[in-house]
């Protein structure tokens, strides 16, 4: 977790994002990590447009529930020539005062750059060798 600062996202979940058993539907966690992505993608580039290509590896460590407040956090991981991959790191603080926060979920995505007609566009070289010069801190 250190080398994610603030999260992409924090939200607190509510009753209607339940399933049958009572605990947050696992499809919630999903959209959310994808929005946390997509935050990522454009925070590391500036650009405007991604659309999601694929979520790997998703691991759900421990169910969340109601009145958590859950934080995503997005590292980039890689940029190719049209394409970035995010790993998003999900926590939750569990409702009711003991401020303990527990991993309950992470994921890679994968987005690819588009431009405002939905073409795949390069993503500009700057970008890449940015991320190259942090990993080396």
């Amino acid at each position: 977790m250190d080398n994610y600062r603030d999260p992409a996202i924090r939200i607190t979940l509510l009753p209607r994002d339940t399933n049958p058993q009572g605990t947050i539907f696992g499809g919630i966690i999903l959209s959310y990590i994808d929005i946390a992505g997509a935050v990522e993608a454009h925070r590391r580039t500036g650009l405007e447009r991604f659309v999601t290509v694929a979520m790997r590896e998703v691991v759900f460590h421990q169910p969340v529930f109601v009145g958590d407040l859950v934080s995503f956090y997005a590292e980039t991981r890689s940029i190719g020539t049209t394409s970035i991959t995010i790993h998003v790191l999900v926590e939750a603080e569990r409702y009711g005062g003991t401020s303990e926060r527990i991993k309950v979920t992470e994921a890679e995505v994968i987005y690819v750059a588009v431009d405002a007609n939905r073409r795949k566009m390069k993503i500009p070289e700057i970008v890449k060798k940015s991320l190259n010069d942090s990993s080396g801190e």
